[in-house]
């Protein structure tokens, strides 16, 4: 992914993907029925070795012709209904991108990674998901 560009006659403005990353990680966790953006293998080595997270986690940029397309890895919180959830991400990421940053956005997909059930000490359990997506 390359840093969004827009040039004028007095000058230029760069925005780094970390920033447009973290607008939409806040727009996605934000979001009702959200338990967690879910990270991929990479995102786990980078926790385990290095021991911070990953700042794209569970979120994935590409350029096109007509704007941005953005792929989110999500896990729902059980007891959700998935579609609802799904298209809430889907607007809320799409406002701020359009509202704050004035970003084209031409795809927004989500992909349910799983559901997680809190258990009765409020910590988090994930059983298998067969990692649908929903689009």
């Amino acid at each position: 992914m390359s840093n969004m560009n827009e040039k004028s006659d007095i000058g230029g403005v760069f925005v780094a993907p970390e920033v447009i990353v973290t607008y939409i990680s806040s727009a996605v966790t934000d979001t009702q029925g959200v338990a967690d953006l879910a990270g991929n293998i990479s995102d786990t080595i980078t926790k385990k070795i290095l021991g911070n997270e990953s700042k794209f986690k569970g979120i994935k940029i590409d350029g096109g012709e007509n704007g941005y397309t953005v792929d989110i890895y999500i896990i729902v919180k059980y007891g959700e209904r998935i579609p609802d959830v799904a298209w809430n991400v889907q607007k809320n990421v799409k406002a701020s991108l359009d509202g704050v940053m004035d970003i084209a956005v031409e795809n927004i997909n989500i992909h349910v990674q799983g559901v997680r059930k809190e258990d009765t000490e409020g910590a988090g359990v994930e059983p298998e998901a067969d990692g649908g997506d929903v689009k």
